[in-house]
């Protein structure tokens, strides 16, 4: 004979206060559990979708990043005059030679000084990333002091809004327009003329170029091509690869940090969980051996004994992820250690995170609930009737 699921649930619900207290000790989990892996999420979707599968960027070998690279003129010439690029409707080739700098601005409202990307663009800038949209005001005039923010560095930064004045490379800016760049990270950026931009910060090389395949399988000849020209000493990445790169030491620490945490904090709900189980076997010994007296097996006593330790493993998951999906309404920013940049991102809850948490849960409820289990279905029917 089998204990029905819903003896299980009847049980839980007479325990409402100890089922309430145990459940909230495996959500707390689950709610660090999952929080920590949104936002590593978050920060490599942000940084991830910044690029794209048809782009190339080519930068000096073994640069980590755009503010470490070095393109010379010479080389960008030689990058420029492969026959793969594609062309836009004007019949230039969908190629950009840009500047990456850092300055220091600081942040509205606590004047605490942040990183910030400079960027310095071309013509075909903008062609090349159909993501970033002009919110308002217009593109800065060629040859001219004249930049635009992204919408993160508008809203956070002091004289980052439209109208608005920076100094920097011993020039004044004058900020004319907000775009808005979506999920990405060009919304921590600030963009202006590359060639005004080389000129403030005396600066002769690009950092980077960027141009867009005739065709995205074309990648492999090119990179061939590029990394056996003697003249050249670049690195050739997709530019979605070359932002997961940008990602990876940073969304590691997080889910390293994040499993410490979470290893930490789930012993104590494991304890609490056995605690509770333990408690429910020693009320309920009498009931245990009338059950045994009936004809129940001691398989059927262990499935309901983990059917319950598995039910508040499955009211904390859902608990935990509860409160952890409304972490998505928040947009944090934090240094992007490649770059050492500022870069605002928000938590990002997806099916992966859901299914891990909710396995995590249900793993915290049964380690929680076996030992005790076992110990109700191995009472012996005459011991267990004679407990006053």
């Amino acid at each position: 004979m089998r204990i029905p699921f819903s003896y299980s649930l009847r049980n839980l619900f007479t325990r409402r206060l100890t089922t309430f207290l145990t459940a909230a000790g495996m959500a707390l989990v689950v709610f660090v559990f999952a929080s920590v892996l949104m936002l590593s999420a978050g920060l490599e979707k942000t940084l991830i979708e910044t690029g794209s599968d048809d782009n190339v960027i080519v930068t000096r070998k073994a640069a980590n990043s755009e503010v470490q690279s070095g393109v010379e003129r010479r080389q960008a010439a030689i990058v420029e005059s492969l026959p793969e690029i594609a062309t836009g409707g004007d019949g230039q080739p969908l190629l950009t030679k840009e500047l990456v700098v850092l300055i220091s601005l600081p942040k509205r409202g606590s004047d605490k000084p942040a990183n910030v990307v400079i960027r310095g663009i071309g013509p075909a800038s903008l062609a090349l990333r159909p993501q970033v949209r002009l919110a308002e005001g217009r593109v800065p005039r060629p040859g001219s002091a004249e930049i635009i923010a992204g919408s993160s560095i508008a809203k956070r930064f002091k004289g980052g809004g439209i109208g608005e004045r920076l100094r920097f490379g011993m020039r004044d800016w004058t900020v004319v327009g907000v775009f808005d760049a979506g999920a990405t990270g060009f919304n921590s950026e600030i963009w202006g003329d590359a060639i005004q931009l080389m000129q403030a910060f005396r600066r002769p090389v690009y950092s980077s170029v960027t141009f867009r395949l005739r065709d995205a399988g074309d990648f492999a000849v090119v990179k061939e091509r590029l990394d056996g020209d003697p003249r050249l000493t670049l690195d050739v990445r997709r530019e979605k690869q070359y932002y997961r790169d940008q990602s990876e030491a940073m969304a590691k620490f997080l889910r390293i940090l994040g499993l410490s945490l979470t290893v930490i904090f789930s012993l104590g709900a494991v304890i609490g969980a056995m605690i509770t189980m333990y408690a429910a076997v020693a009320n309920r010994v009498r009931e245990i051996g009338t059950l045994r007296a009936i004809g129940f097996r001691r398989n059927s006593i262990l499935a309901a004994f983990l059917a319950e330790a598995l039910l508040l493993g499955l009211i904390g998951g859902i608990s935990g992820l509860i409160f952890a999906s409304c972490m998505h309404l928040i947009t944090i920013s934090t240094m992007n250690w490649q770059t050492f940049s500022e870069l605002a991102f928000s938590f990002t809850l997806t099916f992966d995170i859901i299914w891990k948490s909710m396995l995590f849960a249900l793993i915290m409820g049964f380690v929680g609930g076996v030992v005790p289990a076992v110990r109700a279905s191995r009472l012996k029917i005459v011991d267990a009737l004679r407990e006053s």
